[in-house]
Parts: C-alpha cells; structure tokens; sequence
C-alpha cells in the first residue's frame, strides 16, 4: 500500500495523535525511528502501521505503507522527518503489575516529556522495577518522551496514581523516601543504605515534592554537590540516586 497525500484520511487521523488529547481517547501513540519501532516489534506491541519512505526496505508486512518525507513530516513532530513513523497500541499497565517490585520511583507533576523519557531510559539500565507518575505528570506517550526513552519505554511497568491514599494502602510496608534540599534530619546520598522495598520520590525542578508526599516520608535525602551550585536538572539527580537503588 502507498499514500503519497498529507491530505489522505488516514494520515490526518494519524496525525492528530501528536495530540495528548487524541491519544487518551484512541489509546494509541506515534514511535517515530527505525530503532524505536523495531524495538517495540521485539516487545511484541500492537502494531497498528508503519509508515515508511518509499524505497525503505527495513519492514515488510500488510501493515506497511510506504509514503512520502512530507507525510511523515506531517505525522511527527520532529525537525527532520524519520524514514519510519508506527502507530502502536498503549501498553495496559496496572498496580498488580507492581506486586513483586522492590524498588519504585515516583515523579510528582513533572512536566518536560524529555527528562521523563530520560528517566525511564535510566530506569531500565539500573534495574528500577517500577514507575509511578503522580498528580499532574506531561503525557507518558507524548512524542518527545517516547524518543527520549529511545524503546525503553515498555520495558518497565509505568503506572498513574491520582490518589495519596492508594499510596499509602499499597505502599504500607515500603521506605518511603523523598529527595530535599540539604537541612536538618536529611541524610546524604553517600550515607544512604536503601531498605530492601524502598520508594523513592522525586518532583518537578520548579516546584520540588507536595507537602502531602513530604509528610507521607519516612526518609529525607539529599544530594550532597558544591555548594556554589543551587540544584541539578532532575534526569540528572534521579539517575545518581537510581544507581544506588539498582540491584
């Protein structure tokens, strides 16, 4: 099959999932990149399409549309088109898919899709079991942090928790952790020996953790740095704390 048209049906539905909004009620989203979507073929994600450029050979199957650069520059969102664009099922993730985990991070109200993808990348290389996003967390599928967990992203039960009472029922028996600025009754990274089940917190650059995640803690911890430096970027400082976690 072949769709030389940006205005074809099909590509302006394909489109539209470059917004949050579209995605939510399809429960489907773009991977852009050769290596991203075969990485998801590996995973064994529903793939709906793949759009490719003509003469690109890397895939074949009756879900193959070979296209142009300009409709796959219309249906991602990058510079420069990829060769390859997919429309793939959202994994279904659920909390008893948290049920043997031993060490979970959670992002509360994080908003740059980047560094989530960055932190999900991480996450898989150090042996993170879990990923709770919490409050007003950016779209786990919005294009840009399905590109910076360069095909990490399904590797990793990811669940959305609105509730601080789930939290506490479901998380009872676990240390809970959050990361503070240096004071009183912070204890640093380096001095940090992780419980066996231990939940570590983390909140967006801007507004750091709720009060209500703060208080729900039972450890506060701290990154200890030059002091001539106010704070470092939160993909950074989840990574460092998550090479301590890994198992």
């Amino acid at each position: 099959m072949k769709i030389t048209s940006v205005n074809n049906e099909m590509i302006k539905e394909t489109a539209k999932l470059l917004k949050g909004k579209y995605r939510e009620e399809t429960g489907l989203f773009l991977i852009e990149g050769e290596k991203g979507v075969k990485e998801a073929i590996q995973a064994g994600l529903e793939i709906k399409h793949i759009f490719v450029e003509n003469g690109y050979l890397e895939f074949s199957g009756t879900n193959v549309i070979e296209t142009t650069e300009a409709v796959l520059a219309k249906i991602s969102d990058t510079k420069s088109a990829p060769k390859v664009v997919a429309v793939a099922k959202q994994p279904i993730t659920r909390l008893s898919n948290l049920k043997n985990a031993k060490r979970i991070v959670l992002l509360e109200n994080i908003k740059d899709a980047g560094n989530l993808g960055t932190i999900l990348r991480t996450a898989v290389a150090f042996n993170i079991d879990g990923i709770i996003l919490f409050g007003d967390t950016v779209d786990l599928y919005n294009p840009k942090t399905v590109r910076s967990a360069v095909g990490n992203l399904w590797k990793i039960p990811v669940i959305k928790i609105d509730k601080l009472e789930v939290l506490k029922n479901q998380f009872s028996d676990f240390e809970k952790v959050v990361t503070l600025p240096k004071k009183d009754g912070v204890i640093t990274l380096s001095a940090f020996n992780p419980k066996e089940k231990t939940l570590i917190m983390f909140g967006s650059e801007a507004d750091g953790l709720s009060n209500e995640l703060i208080n729900l803690a039972n450890t506060r911890l701290t990154i200890e740095m030059n002091q001539t430096v106010e704070s470092l970027n939160l993909s950074v400082s989840v990574a460092l704390i998550m090479y301590k976690l890994r198992n």
